[in-house]
């Protein structure tokens, strides 16, 4: 039996919460998007599901405050975490954000794997490196997109992946790394691959399960 697929672009928009407290019942699958804010999170989540104003765009970098909450369908949710890093936005609200997004992390059982983005030019900030360590630990698995890369030629975008890859294999995790562009929809079918996968997580345990069942017989 093949593993079912998942259409993203099926994705509506459920709720902007302040804190976990806020959001949907802890149960069935989420995949969180975390990155830098200016590191085109919206603009990846819009093109992974093809919709143009799903997750609000803005030239002002740090415009997610919120947990925002899509359901793609019934217990499966992708999760638009609130923005890290450069933001110019007072210091107390800077705090109130990484409350919420520390909460999440740390507390949300649903969650089954993270879109870790980072513009290409500028990858592997501390934050982005203590957020994927993190998720090792956690044994959360991690899909690096390396956004952007149309500013760059395509030795660069091969040599900075390269690098990436290389200082991420080093903490022996479930890390996936490759570049993304939302303007030129590069790498686009992979990291709709890469999130069907751990949409289709419960379901692949549940055939390992009768496979199990079935030999034990």
């Amino acid at each position: 039996m093949s593993t079912p697929s998942i259409n993203l672009n099926k994705a509506r928009f459920v709720i902007s919460a302040p804190d976990i407290r806020k959001l949907p019942a802890d149960a069935g699958i989420e995949v969180a998007f975390a990155g830098r804010s200016n590191a085109g999170k919206s603009s990846a989540l819009n093109t992974l599901t093809l919709q143009k104003s799903l997750a609000r765009t803005s030239k002002t970098p740090g415009r997610t405050q919120l947990l925002n909450v899509f359901e793609v369908e019934e217990g499966k949710r992708l999760i638009d975490l609130p923005g890290y890093g450069f933001a110019k936005v007072p210091l107390e609200m800077k705090k109130k954000w990484q409350k919420a997004l520390g909460e999440y992390l740390q507390e949300r059982k649903s969650l089954k794997g993270i879109v870790v983005l980072m513009d290409i030019r500028h990858p592997l900030k501390d934050l982005d490196k203590d957020l994927i360590v993190w998720a090792v630990e956690s044994e959360i698995p991690v899909l690096t997109l390396l956004t952007k890369s149309d500013k760059l030629s395509q030795g660069q975008v091969a040599t900075v992946v390269l690098k990436v890859k290389k200082e991420l294999s080093l903490l022996n995790g479930d890390v996936t790394v490759q570049a993304f562009s939302s303007l030129k929809k590069k790498g686009v079918p992979q990291a709709t691959e890469k999130i069907a996968e751990w949409f289709a997580g419960e379901y692949q345990d549940f055939i390992d399960q009768e496979d199990e069942s079935n030999i034990d017989k």
